[in-house]
């Protein structure tokens, strides 16, 4: 008998749309200039009432099975907003360690995982973690732990994503349908600390970072615990909403972007 892996054999157990992980992360809110957050955020989204931006890494262990359990660094930034009356982040980046976390989240989320380097380094209170594509480190976050917050109380938050496949013949265009998709992440953590520390951004054409600056940090803190993620679809969109915003999904460092007019002191 020849066996063939190709295609699925029995599932000894369950699959369940969620995934059980456990969590170290450095969560941040900062201000950018509104002008660009108009800029990037693709309909039927509506920006929130401050032009914010959810930053978190995350080292994750994530609990496959019983037995298997996979580590992994991931970042992700997303545009703070609203999708009737559900307060979430729409998730313009997304980079993590892991071919198999990144194909899957792409295809199933329509998440714009890529893969990537990542470091975690965690020395007493100092903690320091760093993102790494084409050999360039772009992201770096670096700081103290400070005051306890206490327990915080479980929560769920929120995440927009477009789930789509790019046309065959005419670039710019998809087949079939495009959906919007929301992340619901529930959140169970047992450590919350403030955190002392700095984010910074360095130029990459393949990730840039640098086009959405941090004017103001808003909050920091570092948290530990558990969290669990799953999704759903919420409905199809024009292909269009989020045709000029798909290039963020692929490495393109001739992509030349826009000039976005900034208002009063910040454009100076």
């Amino acid at each position: 008998m020849a066996r063939l892996r190709f295609v699925q054999g029995p599932v000894a157990a369950p699959q369940t749309s969620g995934l059980n992980n456990t969590v170290r992360t450095v969560r941040a809110v900062y201000e950018t200039d509104p002008e660009i957050i108009k800029a990037m955020l693709p309909k039927p989204l509506v920006a929130a009432a401050r032009p914010e931006i959810f930053l978190q890494f995350a080292h994750v262990a994530m609990h496959v099975t019983p037995e298997t359990t996979m580590e992994i660094g991931a970042l992700t930034l997303g545009v703070m907003c609203d999708y009737e009356g559900t307060p979430g982040g729409y998730v313009f980046h997304m980079a993590m360690e892991g071919e198999s976390v990144v194909t899957s989240g792409r295809e199933r989320f329509g998440e714009p995982k890529k893969v990537a380097e990542t470091t975690f380094e965690k020395n007493g209170d100092h903690v320091r973690a760093t993102c790494t594509r084409h050999g360039i480190t772009y992201f770096e976050v670096e700081g103290t732990l400070g005051a306890d917050n206490g327990t915080p109380e479980p929560f769920e938050e929120y995440f927009y994503c477009y789930k789509g496949l790019p046309s065959i013949t005419t670039p710019g265009e998809f087949d079939g349908d495009v959906y919007l998709t929301r992340l619901n992440w529930k959140r169970n953590y047992n450590l919350s600390r403030a955190f002392d520390g700095q984010i910074r951004f360095h130029e990459s054409a393949y990730d840039p970072l640098v086009d959405v600056p941090i004017r103001r940090i808003v909050s920091m803190d570092y948290v530990e615990g558990a969290t669990n993620t799953s999704g759903q679809i919420l409905r199809t969109v024009p292909g269009d909403y989020i045709a000029p915003f798909w290039v963020g999904r692929n490495d393109a460092p001739l992509n030349p972007g826009i000039d976005v007019a900034l208002a009063g002191a910040k454009a100076a």
